[in-house]
């Protein structure tokens, strides 16, 4: 009996979890309404547009810009493998959900060699209906692509979106052989608001996983901490009363225990910053300004809490030398001594 209380209150909070997605395409949605970033493609993906409130919009840039503005440093990596050729890169992106990344890399011309993702079954079906009857979102994936709403799978040349349960290590293996992806080459994995849903044995084999499967890789990890404080047991509430508990933040309630998350299951380095630091003296002050003049903002206070409760956590492996990735505002130098802020 005890089996069957724990089985059913695990598929509870993956279902509550799961429904999350909507949210964050919401909120995505609403940013991109109100000027904050360009998304072409993420309307395609919400019902029901609803318009945040200037903390969350604000809040939620941050969280776009920090990763976009990592992930075109490691795309941007001049190094070649040859006179003519890049090195070819990949990306895994880990509880996809409705995210548009790819299809907006394609736009720019910055797609990947590879851009897998992968989510429950139950959000990449809705996913592969979704791009098998939008034109604008099929028609990036060229005439060979093939897309199955049943497999809840699409597999073209350089996208694939692929089912998986996370908490299944031999699923995470098959990804690789399912997907084609290349463990050799350099790959970015994202992690958005995935890990810290998940019981702390099974977010550490996801990191330990990677960091054996990958050998030059970045693992890039959002989530929140600090759940020990006033704020933090207020926003665990939050959290719960939707059935979305946070079953690993004890695991790593801080900024240090997000490093050693990484650095005991096998990364060579890892450093993590609060998101009220990553905005300040991370993301392009430029970017601040123009932001920060599109709605009326007087929530500072509650500002600062938000933002110094959610981490960006940083992690790299390196088994190819000469090749340069900025971290933060350090250099990551492959198959070197690597220096991290502290």
């Amino acid at each position: 009996m005890a089996d069957a209380v724990a089985d059913s209150h695990t598929s509870s909070n993956t279902a509550a979890v799961q429904a999350t997605n909507d949210d964050a395409s919401a909120s995505k949605l609403s940013c991109v309404k109100k000027g904050y970033m360009k998304d072409d493609y993420i309307h395609l993906f919400v019902r029901r547009p609803v318009r945040r409130s200037p903390i969350i919009n604000r809040g939620y840039f941050a969280r776009w810009a920090a990763i976009r503005k990592l992930l075109y440093q490691f795309l941007d990596v001049e190094k070649k493998t040859d006179e003519d050729a890049p090195i070819k890169k990949q990306i895994l992106s880990l509880g996809a959900g409705f995210d548009t990344t790819y299809f907006q890399l394609q736009d720019e011309g910055k797609a990947p060699y590879l851009y897998v993702e992968v989510d429950f079954k139950e959000v990449t079906s809705k996913k592969a209906a979704l791009i098998e009857t939008c034109g604008q979102l099929r028609n990036k994936l060229g005439e060979t692509a093939a897309i199955s709403r049943e497999k809840g799978e699409v597999v073209s040349a350089q996208y694939k979106l692929v089912p998986a349960d996370l908490r299944d290590v031999q699923q995470l293996n098959d990804i690789i052989t399912v997907a084609d992806m290349d463990p050799s080459l350099p790959t970015f994995i994202i992690a958005e608001c995935v890990l810290i849903y998940l019981d702390p044995d099974s977010s550490h084999a996801v990191v330990g996983w990677a960091s054996q499967t990958f050998s030059t890789a970045i693992f890039f990890l959002y989530e929140q901490i600090h759940p020990d404080d006033a704020f933090g047991q207020q926003m665990i509430r939050n959290l719960e009363c939707r059935g979305c508990g946070l079953l690993g933040i004890y695991a790593t309630p801080t900024l240090h225990a997000k490093e050693k998350l990484f650095v005991d299951h096998g990364w060579q380095k890892a450093v993590a910053w609060d998101m009220l630091r990553v905005y300040n003296d991370f993301i392009d002050a430029q970017e601040r300004r123009r932001i920060e003049r599109l709605e009326l903002f007087d929530e500072f206070e509650e500002w600062y809490m938000m933002q110094e409760h959610y981490c960006v956590a940083y992690a790299i492996n390196d088994a190819m030398s000469g090749q340069c990735v900025p971290l933060f505002n350090c250099t990551v130098q492959f198959g070197h001594s690597i220096s991290l802020p502290v």
